[in-house]
């Protein structure tokens, strides 16, 4: 969704408080594409500080289809999204002032909501996403969800470089 900001940009000055549709339907990264199950209107104000420097303040909530990372069972992941950021439109990103945000989400006096909203979920991004604390993964070698049942298979999956240590238990126990 984009936002006109003339009237901010104006000689008048006037804010912009509107409440428009997040449209976005799934996030796309690298590592894979995540779905949006729920989603809030946005709600965003702009207002202008001085020369042009802009305030704006946005908030809405979004939910997430991300899958656990042990045992892949997709995880609804809630983002409350309620930031301010602080851009001036009369210098660039690469020579941002202190206390300044980047501004690639605003193009003349357009605002792309979907653009600044998506910046600030990736920001959010959890580094570990788990069903529960007590997750059990997945069986290395059948991939059975250990979560819902166990499997026949036998745990071979010793760690190879580990194999000095257990040589050198076994030694103990010949003595």
């Amino acid at each position: 969704m984009l936002i006109n900001l003339s009237d901010v940009l104006s000689e008048q000055h006037r804010p912009v408080d509107v409440t428009v549709p997040f449209e976005m339907e799934m996030i796309s990264l690298k590592s894979g594409e995540y779905p949006i199950i729920r989603k809030e209107p946005v709600h965003v104000i702009v207002t202008h500080q001085k020369k042009k420097e802009l305030h704006i303040q946005a908030e809405s909530e979004v939910v997430i289809r991300i899958p656990c990372d042990r045992c892949l069972e997709d995880v609804e992941w809630k983002f409350s999204v309620d930031f301010t950021k602080y851009v001036d439109l009369g210098s660039s990103d690469a020579e941002l002032k202190e206390g300044f945000d980047e501004s690639d989400f605003i193009d003349g006096v357009r605002l792309d909501v979907d653009k600044m909203l998506f910046r600030e979920i990736l920001t959010g991004w959890p580094t570990k996403v788990l069903c529960s604390e007590d997750c059990k993964g997945i069986c290395n070698i059948c991939g059975q969800n250990l979560n819902t049942g166990t499997c026949n298979c036998e745990d071979t999956g010793l760690d190879p470089r580990m194999s000095v240590v257990r040589d050198l238990f076994q030694n103990f126990k010949e003595v």
